[in-house]
Formats: C-alpha cells, structure tokens, sequence
C-alpha cells in the first residue's frame, strides 16, 4: 500500500509538490511560499507569474495592467486590479461579492448545506454555533460560489 495516492494524470511536478507538503515542517514551507510571492527578482517573479497565467488561463485582458512583467512580485500580480469596466455590478437585489461561478444551489434542508466535494456543513456551523439564528434559515436557499485561481484579483 502506497503512503501517497495519485491520480493517474498527476504530473510528475505536482506528486513532488504534494510529498514536499507532507515532508517539510509547516513553518519552514509557509516562509518559502512568502519568500516567493514577495520577491521582486525579475526573472523568478516573471517566471512564476508566467507559470501562473498559463496553468490556470488568467486572462490578463481584464486586468487594469494586462502586462505581468510590470507586476513588482507574485503577490502584487496575484492581487491585481480589474480594468475599469471589466466586470459590471448588477442593480438586482443579489449581487456576488466574488468573481466566482456558482458551484452548488438548494435548498436548506434539516439545517444542512451541501458543499463541494460532498461535504456539508450545518447552517449552525456557519453561524458560529447560534442555533436559533441557523433556525431561522431551514428552508430556505443557499449557494456555495467558487471562486477560481484565475479569477483571483482584488
């Protein structure tokens, strides 16, 4: 039996990323990841935020600065503004605070949520624990939104 099970079309690189992530003291890999994302050394942060663009299709037209090269470090790039008009706010009652798609809607059934990956969560949960607050919600709608890497930007 292996210790680590894979996908059949894992990538070589993400089954080493994976173990790396079991391997390494938290500590130690949360500063690595910090280091990376700050660092300003063109080659690395162009050549990081390059990797990112393509593995996740970040379309750079809708960015207030569609040139990743003029981004100072992965973290600037990754919080990057919209253009101005890239995305229009709706003037319905329900406008999405995310740049997500909506990955699952129901109903609340028995204070429960469906979530992704088949988990779900109680209204109560949700709530902090406030069990006559989550009461008030059984019945009624819910919508789980996923928010996508490429769609991330401030």
């Amino acid at each position: 039996m292996s210790l680590f099970q894979f996908s059949e079309d894992a990538s070589f690189s993400n089954k080493v990323f994976v173990v790396l992530q079991y391997l390494l003291p938290q500590h130690l890999l949360s500063r690595a990841v910090g280091w990376l994302a700050e660092n300003e050394t063109p080659w690395l942060k162009n050549f990081l935020i390059e990797k990112f663009i393509r593995q996740f299709g970040v379309n750079m037209n809708e960015a207030a600065e569609p040139d990743y090269k003029r981004y100072r470090s992965f973290n600037q790039f990754f919080t990057r503004a919209l253009a101005d008009g890239a995305r229009q706010i709706c003037d319905d009652d329900v406008c999405c605070p995310a740049d997500g798609q909506v990955s699952q809607a129901g109903i609340i059934e028995h204070g429960r949520i469906f979530q992704a990956k088949g988990h779900s969560f109680t209204v109560q949960e949700l709530l902090g624990g406030d069990e006559q607050l989550a009461a008030l919600f059984d019945g009624g709608l819910f919508a789980t939104v996923y928010l996508s890497p490429r769609d991330y930007h401030r």
